[in-house]
Order: C-alpha cells, then structure tokens, then sequence
C-alpha cells in the first residue's frame, strides 16, 4: 500500500484530573464521547485509509457500538492497550498495514484536517513529523529545592501536540529498540530521535488541546458549539 497513511488513535488512558468517574476520552461533547469526534476527523480524511483505536479492555465493546453506530468504517480494530501509553502505541502500530503511520491522542479532537496534510507532507520531506505550537510562557528550568536555574531561549521551545507522523516500518523498529533498551519515552517522537531518525516540527494551533481537565472541557464546549454556529 504506497504512500497509504494509518492511523493509532490512543484512548487507554485513565486520567484522574478531570476529577469524574468515567474516562474523559468517553465523556460527552455535544451529546457525543469525545473519541468519536476525535475518530471522525480521521474518518473524513481522505489521506487516512484506516485507523486503529487502543483503548481499555471493559471499553472495547461500547467502543464498537460506536464505530458502527456513527460508521467508523475506517476503523480496522479495536483494541486493549498496555500498561503504559508506549506499550499501547507498539500494539496499535502491529495491527496496520499502510506505508506511514500518525500516532493521535484520542482526547484531541481539534486537529484541523490541513495539519494532517501538512504533518504528512513534512514526514515524506524528512522521515518524521510531529505537530507543535510555540511556547507563550517564559519557562524556567527549577532545581528540586525551587531554585531557578535557568531561562531558556523561548524561540527555541515548543510544545508538542498530536497527531505525530513516521514510516510505519521504522516507528516499529524504533518501538522494538526501546523495549530491548528497557527505555520508556515520554512520546513517539523521542523513540524515533533516539532510533537516529530526523523529525520535523509542524507548526499547529492552540486549540488543538488535550482534554484533561474540567477546564479543558469547558473549552471544548465552546469551541465546538461555535463551530457549529459558523456551520449552519
């Protein structure tokens, strides 16, 4: 399948800052869970010719009910995820057979169909992208007595965001060095810098959030509601 781009969406998660009894990836935003909105921008996507949804394993069946009620057809499997998001990733990544790969947070339902084109379009151009905004805050690095020990340049700091795009092949070479290495990454990305493959920065938007908290849900609420008022 040339040039074909998957999909792992990842929604194994079980935060604990949204401070309620169900997973936020399963909450409603605008009577509809959040991983659907999430799944559906993917679905529309003419780049995307199949997805991969990683999620708890008491979550797969109404995770199915879903995928045929709102006809997720693009959604090849859905599957358990493992202990950490790294884990649930590399299982994700062995269920695909397209030529690259995006790796997404399941509660990011924001990116904009043109940032998939664009994060394609560099990882063609340099083997890896991933899709980021530019810091607006100074940052401090801190010491663990709360002492400043530096301000570094905010020009070059970014903050990273989903979806991020690699070769399908490398990726999963990428994942088995770590787990022979015992390393554990904080993104896909840091296991493709550390395999020895260049990643790109895609610049992204700021409303390309990550649902974790109530705040973040409140947002959510908003955009999307506004989103739909300049659809009508």
């Amino acid at each position: 399948m040339s040039n074909s781009v998957g999909a792992v969406i990842v929604a194994a998660g079980r935060g604990t800052r949204m401070g309620t009894a169900e997973s936020k990836q399963y909450l409603l935003l605008q009577g509809k869970p959040i991983i659907v909105h999430t799944l559906e921008v993917f679905q529309q996507h003419p780049l995307i010719s199949e997805l991969v949804l990683v999620t708890g394993e008491d979550d797969i069946p109404r995770c199915r009910e879903w995928v045929q009620t709102f006809g997720l057809d693009k959604v090849k499997a859905i599957i358990c995820g493992g202990a950490e998001r790294q884990h649930s990733v590399h299982k994700g990544l062995m269920q695909l057979k397209s030529e690259w790969v995006m790796v997404h947070d399941g509660v990011r339902p924001f990116v904009k169909p043109q940032e998939i084109v664009a994060c394609y379009e560099a990882a063609r151009r340099t083997g890896a992208s991933v899709l980021a905004v530019p810091v607006k805050d100074t940052i401090k690095q801190v010491d663990n007595t709360g002492q400043v020990l530096s301000t570094p340049d905010r020009r070059s700091l970014w903050a990273i965001q989903t979806p991020q795009t690699f070769r399908l092949s490398a990726l999963v070479a990428a994942y088995e060095a770590a787990e022979q290495d015992g390393f554990l990454g904080t993104d896909d990305s840091s296991l493709a810098e550390r395999a020895g493959i260049a990643v790109s920065v895609v610049e992204g938007s700021y409303g390309n959030i990550k649902i974790t908290t109530p705040e973040d849900l409140d947002f959510a609420e908003f955009t999307e509601r506004n989103r739909g008022e300049r659809q009508i």
